[in-house]
Order: structure tokens, then sequence, then C-alpha cells
């Protein structure tokens, strides 16, 4: 049997009786270490879900094992010339041309790749669970930079199309979190909170404000915050509209459109003030479930757990899905879409 969870900062697969987990740990706490998984965890749950930690056997927290840290990655020659479609999976992120889906790379050498964003000019930053953010060039096989966090818990990136900025969601062991923002997507950080918040997922409109997701420390209700553009403030922003699991949060071209892994839907929203207003709704038919979505224009791509592959939809008709990818995409959580520099 095959479980997947994304909660905040968490996942979890469970073959039969064993069971891994990526867990964050802050610079607030013990850092946690790769522990043997025993007979027993997949039923020792803490709580429900989101904010949710998996404990093995003898208490102790589970933790994603690193592998293939050794192993090379590659990258077809064609593919520095190629729209790209980068998917993050269990260890590797796998690159397809797009939207084609031939297969023409894959990244290895990773703790657990979770989200991802690129820039302009092509890069893409991929969140990789743990301290650090990398940055490939477009169709590079190694990366050209490494961004560290104090603690473990990066989950999900975005680039300001105005100023070329970074931001990436983490949080400091499940107590705290924060929206590190990254000048020129390099250096030092500035850090934003947001009350007892801890951020999921993010998004840039076109105008340089940032909005991410997420939920209360203190218990599983949603919450949806924005960072003005020019702003040193978060402010919560109360949508007209409830969420299961909360997800993907991107700029559609007209709205923001916030997912709901739950039900597999992205719901429209037009912010304004403290307030957003629900505009229209996209069912993502054939999903179980999406983590992290990519709008391009008229299609939508996701990352498909459960199903082991790469959807595509019209955007923002939705319905049954028009293409899928599945060579090498293992549990997959992010997706992006890298431009070939003209």
């Amino acid at each position: 049997m095959v479980r997947n969870i994304w909660g905040r900062g968490v996942y979890v697969s469970i073959f039969g009786l064993a069971c891994v987990v990526l867990s964050g740990c802050g610079s607030g706490g013990s850092q946690l270490t790769n522990t043997p998984v025993q007979s027993g965890a997949s039923s020792n749950w803490l709580g429900n879900e989101l904010g949710t930690r998996v404990l093995d056997a003898s208490g102790a927290y589970l933790r994603w094992p690193k592998q293939n840290s050794t192993a090379p990655s590659w990258m077809l020659p064609e593919a520095k010339t190629e729209d790209l479609l980068y998917i993050s999976n269990v260890y590797t992120v796998t690159v397809y041309s797009y939207p084609k889906g031939k297969h023409v790379g894959t990244l290895k050498g990773f703790y657990r790749p979770l989200g991802e964003c690129s820039d302009e000019a092509g890069d893409v930053f991929i969140a990789d669970g743990g301290d650090s953010i990398l940055e490939y060039a477009h169709g590079g096989k190694k990366p050209i930079q490494t961004l560290t966090l104090s603690g473990y818990g990066a989950q999900s990136c975005a680039v300001d199309p105005t100023t070329g900025n970074l931001a990436v969601t983490w949080d400091d062991n499940f107590t705290k979190g924060y929206v590190a923002v990254y000048k020129n997507a390099s250096g030092n950080p500035t850090l934003y909170t947001n009350g007892d918040m801890l951020f999921s997922f993010c998004g840039y409109d076109p105008a340089g404000s940032l909005y991410v997701d997420g939920t209360s420390s203190k218990g599983n209700e949603f919450l949806f915050a924005e960072l003005p553009e020019g702003s040193g403030t978060m402010q919560t922003i109360t949508l007209d509209q409830s969420f299961q699991h909360w997800g993907a949060v991107q700029w559609d071209g007209k709205y923001v459109a916030v997912t709901d892994n739950e039900v597999n839907t992205m719901y429209r929203f037009t912010i304004s003030g403290s307030s957003g207003t629900l505009e229209g709704t996209v069912d993502l038919g054939g999903a179980q479930p999406l983590y992290q979505l990519v709008i391009d224009g008229k299609k939508v791509v996701g990352a498909d757990d459960l199903s082991n592959a790469a959807w595509y939809w019209d955007y923002p008709a939705g319905g049954s899905p028009v293409k899928s990818i599945t060579e090498d995409v293992f549990h997959p959580f992010g997706a992006t879409i890298s431009k070939a520099p003209k």
C-alpha cells in the first residue's frame, strides 16, 4: 500500500509497515537524524495530517533518507534550446521538453526536492526540503548556486517578475513560519512572518505582490496572506472560499489561483485590501492528489503524486487532462516551466 499525505512540510509514503517522512527542523530545535524504520510506524500518527509528524515505534521522528547523492545527473544537449518542464520526484528532478514531454534529463543528488520555480532567464530554483535552495541554469545539470536557510523546511519558492527577488517558504520546527526573500536571488535573505502562520506555497503577481497560503501552528485552519509590493509587513487576507488541503498559489494572468489538493480544484480570486473574492473555479479531473501546479497561458501542468504522472489541462476550462507524462515520474511534488533563453 502506498499513501502520500502533504501537510505542513510533511511528505509520507507507507509501503506495508514501512514509513518514511520528510520533517523540517529549524534552528530552534535539535536536528533530526536518519532513523531506521521500525514495524508499527505506519499506525503511530500524531494529530491530523496538517502540521503532523510521524514517529517510529521507538518514539523517534522519522526523516526521509538521502539517496543517490553520488549518481550522475544527465541532460541532452538539445535541452538548452527547448522550453523545459521540471518535475521534482522523491529523490530526483526529471526534465522534459515542453510541451511535447520528451524526457531530456535527470538531476540527482538531492536530499528531497520539493517546490520549484523559475525566473525570466530560464534559471530554475529547487527547494531541497532541508536547508538549501539549488539554482540550475536552463538545461544545466549542475547547480550554479546554492542558497541556504537556518534550519530545515525549505518547501516552495517564487520569483518576483519585477525585481528578480526569490521568495522561499520554510518553518522553524513547525512552531514559526517564515518567508525568506533573497534580493536578486542571492546573498542572505530578509525574513517575514505573519503571526503564528506556517507557510506552504507562494506566488507573485505581475506587480510584485507575494501571496502565500498555509495554516496556523496552533491548528489546521486555512490561512492566506499577502506581502504587498514595497511593503515590509505581511497581512492576512480573508478568502470567501473554504479549503480542505491548500496547495499551489499562482498568478493566472488575471486572478490569483489557489489549489485545494483534496478536491483537485483551483479557485480564482480577485484580491482587494484584506479580502479575496471568488471569481471562478477550475476542476482538474483525474488527479489524486495534485501538489504544485504551474500555469502557462491556456495550459496548467500539475504533479500528481499517486498517479506517478504530470498532467496537462486546458486552462481555465479544466475537466479531463489532455496530456500526461509518466516516464521516470515517481511520486512527484513540484512542477515548473523554464523558457529557453532568447
